[in-house]
């Protein structure tokens, strides 16, 4: 468990931060702003809470998701080494992804296929899971962005890949259980 007895170390001021590995690198690392933009995606899904108190079953959802979320930024924030021992390091798993399969396919089960895009809204928690789907596919070029110079675990870059799969759909079984989807019609405004 980490215990924390001070938030602020004054070893930052300068503009660099520590990996968990101990490396020091500067704030504006690729590395850093992936894991950083995780963090984020995470902030809006506590903010997406607020609006699924209602729904239990999304909420647990989500409340899973955010743990992974820790999970991913530990994962990313130490840097992958070729020889390292499994268990060496927290890294996203296999078993992880496919529970957001899992839990994708169920909900999919339950809608409608698409007849169109659809646009962020409906609910005011589908609005934001939609947020937080962008916000992780940020992260997930990010990820595939260090990947092409650094050595980045490929069940990260999956979680990444599925959980905003994960994001829309849940948007949209929410949508189901009040006014449905906001549609895109093309050229509506012409």
């Amino acid at each position: 468990m980490v215990t924390l007895t001070r938030i602020y170390t004054r070893g930052g001021d300068k503009g660099q931060t520590s990996l968990g590995d101990g490396a020091r690198v500067p704030k504006h690392a690729l590395r850093v702003e992936a894991y950083g933009t995780v963090d984020e995606a995470n902030a809006v899904i506590g903010m997406t809470r607020l609006a699924t108190r209602a729904h239990p079953q999304a909420d647990s959802m989500l409340a899973r998701i955010q743990n992974d979320l820790f999970d991913l930024g530990a994962d990313l924030c130490t840097p992958l080494k070729q020889d390292e021992q499994p268990g060496q390091a927290l890294r996203i798993v296999a078993d992880q992804v496919t529970r957001l399969e899992a839990e994708i396919d169920a909900m999919n089960a339950e809608l409608a296929p698409l007849a169109s895009f659809v646009l962020p809204g409906g609910t005011e928690a589908a609005a934001q899971l939609h947020l937080g789907r962008t916000v992780v596919r940020r992260a997930e070029r990010l990820m595939t962005q260090l990947a092409e110079t650094e050595a980045v675990n490929p069940q990260a870059i999956a979680y990444a890949n599925r959980l905003s799969d994960h994001l829309f759909v849940l948007a949209r079984w929410l949508n189901k259980q009040a006014a449905g989807d906001v549609l895109w019609v093309p050229g509506a405004n012409r």
